[in-house]
């Protein structure tokens, strides 16, 4: 089996069975299971070869765990760093932490995603709380699921054409999951669907160096199309030698 749908209420009647004491917080279990903690071992060993688990939304209250071929994103290593000017305010960045907000605000003043994807980008919105219909894994008919995209912004194309770019950001411990851009998928279909969509994550790596994510969604399934890794630094630290490799590499890469 590719897929287990279970209820929320599932929890609570398995823990009784197991003998154990009713979970206070439900949602916490998913949230946890999802970005925080490893399946078990007893039900990462069921998954098919070459796929792992990951909980999906499956209509309301319900939920379905899904074999795919990546549950949580991280970063490669091995990757080379490209160093961009810093153009963060002065003021922003001694106040700003190591986390969700400080990273968009880095993306946002530097034009990250301009370079990144290679289109005008235009913050649209920040913290877009919306519902999407979701068909109901259980018995087929069509819900709502209450979903979250940290930014949004709108691209436009060297040949005219409108993008929409939902954006995920982790910092901390959380660790970004294929459920939030296939919820990404959703929004974007579903609120702007004459618009193309290209999926964004981004992630503080170690150094406050910041690693960006494009997916594309294919079969059901999400996979990653491109990963860069940047670090921000103030503008003389960038030596000629490096201008003149990146220089090189824009030519042959375009």
């Amino acid at each position: 089996m590719k897929e287990v749908a279970f209820h929320r209420n599932d929890l609570i009647t398995t823990a009784k069975a197991l003998g154990l004491k009713r979970p206070k917080n439900l949602g916490d279990i998913i949230y946890s299971l999802r970005y925080r903690l490893p399946l078990p071992d007893s039900v990462c060993k069921q998954a098919p070869t070459g796929l792992e688990w990951a909980i999906f939304p499956g209509g309301n209250v319900i939920y379905v765990l899904r074999a795919v071929p990546l549950s949580l994103v991280e970063p490669r290593t091995g990757l080379c760093v490209i160093r961009l000017p810093d153009a963060t305010p002065g003021i922003i960045s001694s106040y700003a932490m190591s986390d969700e907000q400080a990273l968009l605000a880095k993306l946002r003043y530097n034009r990250l995603l301009d370079v990144f994807t290679g289109i005008a980008c235009y913050h649209l919105q920040s913290h877009l709380r919306t519902s999407v219909d979701v068909v109901n894994a259980i018995d087929g008919t069509s819900s709502k699921s209450q979903v979250e995209t940290d930014d949004l912004y709108v691209g436009l194309g060297e040949h005219g054409a409108h993008y929409v770019l939902p954006v995920q950001a982790k910092g901390g411990f959380d660790a970004l999951s294929v459920i939030q851009i296939w919820q990404d998928f959703r929004v974007a279909e579903q609120k702007f669907p004459d618009l193309k969509t290209r999926s964004i994550a981004a992630q503080f790596m170690e150094g406050d160096k910041i690693a960006l994510f494009e997916f594309d969604e294919s079969n059901n399934q999400i996979t990653i199309v491109r990963e860069h890794h940047y670090e921000l630094v103030p503008s003389d630290q960038l030596t000629d030698e490096e201008l003149r490799a990146y220089g090189k590499a824009a030519r042959i890469f375009g």
